[in-house]
């Protein structure tokens, strides 16, 4: 899913193509073909790191393989790379990425699209400001479970990550990007309650999680929240955020992929709502995404702006906004979560 919408948001770009592919899936070859047949498959990745065309690379692989593939890419050819969230899954991979960090040669940015949809980044854009500074910041994410992928991959922790890394990993970036903090302690209480109880495959049952919440301290005594829910598909909004501080209060709510809303129900519009603390009046502000980029994939348009930026890093003239540190310290917080959870103890960072 993800890797076609990357082909789709690339080919809204002028200038930028998709030159080739490597997918192993034959089932996903075949969809491949049948939406963007320009793109041509090789057979396996040395193939593709052998063309001449290439200016970057972009991983859309299964959780528990970014690693592996970054590690190959950096013995091959290390050119510019986007690589998709979670950076990795085992806490083993940490010196790789550090390594990469200090010696890859060319600049690598790691896909975290929710920064990027416009409702988000006009909520990071205002939110100090609006609260005076914030105390508080809440995320809440009520969606649809996780849809199938291929060979049920995500169906486990020990390839996802867990839940906590696999889809939060996303809101805790957001964490450190709109409190500009660092995380210091974790606590979380999550687990498997109502989807994918009865699922096995090849004789092993699903494990993956459904619900959590995570609560946060920052450096600076600022709390976040994460509430996660992924058996309420019918929300009218998907992810709703909330920042409160001694001046007044944001919020944002965005919708999920029009592809899930309620037929006999209005299209619901991004919109982010202001409440200064000392008067009565309310700010509602829209902020519609243009429907050409909400066709082009799930993210609120978040893909194409991001792979705009990332155009500019390949040319020369940016350095990535989303760094290896970064991706990192989002894996090491949905970890700590998982860890947390799993124990009844808070974890340190």
């Amino acid at each position: 899913m993800m890797g076609q919408e990357h082909i789709r948001n690339v080919a809204l770009i002028d200038g930028a193509e998709i030159a080739a592919a490597y997918e192993p899936d034959a089932g996903m070859c075949g969809a491949l073909r049948a939406f963007a047949p320009e793109v041509q498959i090789e057979a396996s990745m040395s193939d593709l790191l052998r063309r001449s065309d290439l200016d970057a690379l972009l991983i859309a692989s299964p959780n528990q393989v970014h690693a592996r593939q970054l590690s190959e890419i950096a013995n091959t050819r290390p050119l510019p790379i986007l690589v998709e969230k979670p950076l990795y899954t085992d806490p083993g991979d940490s010196a790789l990425i550090e390594s990469l960090s200090a010696e890859y040669p060319s600049p690598i940015w790691v896909a975290m699209e929710y920064r990027y949809m416009p409702p988000i980044a006009a909520f990071i854009q205002r939110a100090q400001a609006a609260t005076g500074g914030i105390k508080m910041l809440t995320i809440r994410e009520h969606r649809f479970p996780f849809l199938p992928k291929v060979g049920n991959w995500n169906r486990f922790n020990k390839n996802s990550g867990g839940t906590l890394v696999e889809k939060c990993c996303h809101f805790f970036d957001l964490m450190r990007v709109i409190l500009q903090d660092e995380p210091v302690r974790v606590m979380a209480s999550g687990g498997q309650d109502v989807n994918h109880l009865d699922e096995v495959y090849d004789g092993e049952n699903s494990d993956i999680w459904d619900g959590a919440y995570v609560i946060v301290d920052f450096a600076s005594g600022t709390r976040a929240m994460l509430d996660l829910c992924m058996y309420a598909e019918g929300s009218e909004y998907q992810e709703e955020l909330s920042a409160v501080g001694p001046e007044g209060k944001i919020e944002c709510f965005v919708p999920g992929p029009g592809r899930f809303w309620p037929e006999n129900q209005p299209n619901p519009i991004p919109k982010l709502v202001l409440s200064p603390r000392h008067t009565k009046q309310r700010d509602i502000l829209d902020i519609p995404v243009d429907p050409k980029l909400l066709t082009a994939g799930d993210h609120n348009g978040a893909t194409f702006y991001q792979h705009q930026r990332f155009l500019d890093v390949v040319r020369g003239k940016a350095a990535p906004e989303v760094t290896l540190s970064d991706g990192a310290k989002a894996v090491q917080m949905g970890m700590a979560a998982q860890q947390s959870a799993l124990t009844g103890q808070s974890v340190s960072l």
